[in-house]
């Protein structure tokens, strides 16, 4: 049992970033959540925290601290072990591109935190190996519905180069997509954001079943249900919001062996794509030629969905209780 806190009935709960469609699903009705709704959040400078500590019960940080210098970051924790204020972190990526501070990042946190949780058990797995801690495995849960009116393109393969990563050969990616895409009887295409270009190749400027389109960030769950496989780029990635979206609406998915997006869904063909090896272009065109021979799979059951994220909210209001208890008696 929980002991009855003296405070609030509303536990009052600094999430960073204040908002995000991850962080708005998994917070539980009964939380207070506290601000400023800003894009940094000034939770992390040590000296708001210090200031406005008794105003919050708990923190709990999810992403938003990666612009942070490796010493601030430790700086912040120790802020917030003076001012006794709990500290829950929810770890979605293990690695970044290119980067050594998000690993150092994730040290000064973890060492920190009451309690960690991550979206997978291979990703707990991985964070007991290298950080010596437990962390609770909770479901990444539906952020979106199929639109009733869209329906998937049988045999269109979609990839979204913009989130490709800067280690990953743009053009390298395409190719491999387009050959397995056109080897299966299909065409590939290509999502591109503001500022972002097709690789300059000479073979793609001319390729058949190539097109390029922009990506629609307000439309992109629509887009996603238009296809019948979806590419997942990422060379370093841990777990991927596009895969749950994917789920959601019924796009069959393509990912990469690193990380851990076959515990966030069984249901994905892999292809070889990591820090150490590289892209394995062969494995990619092999990946998108066997997902466009399986049927495409049906939207994600509405009701399944909705008892998973009310048992993940469920998770997540405990955790807070248990932590904020924990001080309590620590009084």
């Amino acid at each position: 049992m929980v002991p009855a806190l003296p405070s609030s009935p509303r536990l009052r709960v600094v999430t960073v970033p204040h908002t995000d469609p991850y962080v708005d699903a998994v917070l539980p009705p009964e939380v207070a959540r506290v601000g400023p709704a800003h894009d940094r959040s000034p939770w992390l400078d040590p000296a708001y925290l210090t200031a406005n500590a008794a105003q919050v019960d708990v923190v709990h940080v999810h992403s938003g601290f990666g612009h942070l210098p490796e010493d601030e970051v430790v700086c912040w924790t120790e802020a917030l072990r003076r001012t006794g204020t709990p500290l829950v972190v929810t770890v979605h990526q293990l690695r970044a591109p290119g980067s050594t501070r998000h690993d150092a990042h994730l040290r000064a946190l973890l060492a920190t935190a009451e309690v960690v949780l991550t979206l997978t058990p291979g990703a707990a797995d991985e964070i007991a190996e290298r950080f010596g801690r437990t962390a609770i495995a909770v479901a990444h849960p539906s952020l979106v519905r199929p639109d009733p009116d869209g329906g998937a393109e049988r045999g269109l393969v979609g990839l979204a180069l913009g989130d490709a990563g800067t280690a990953t050969d743009p053009a390298a990616l395409v190719r491999a997509a387009l050959s397995g895409a056109v080897s299966g009887g299909g065409r590939l295409r290509v999502f591109l954001g503001p500022g972002e270009h097709l690789p300059p190749d000479p073979d793609l400027a001319v390729a058949e079943g190539l097109e390029v389109v922009p990506r629609d960030p307000a439309r992109w769950a629509q887009q996603l249900q238009e296809l019948h496989v979806a590419v997942l780029p990422e060379r370093c990635g841990t777990h991927s919001r596009d895969l749950e979206v994917c789920r959601d609406v019924g796009t069959r998915v393509v990912a990469p062996g690193c990380g851990w997006f076959a515990d966030q869904w069984s249901d994905v063909v892999l292809y070889g794509d990591d820090e150490e090896h590289g892209l394995d272009p062969v494995s990619l065109t092999a990946a998108v030629g066997a997902a466009l021979t399986r049927p495409m799979p049906r939207p994600a059951d509405r009701a399944w969905r909705a008892e998973q994220l009310a048992a993940v909210r469920a998770v997540h209001a405990q955790v807070y209780q248990q932590v904020v208890a924990d001080r309590v008696v620590g009084v």
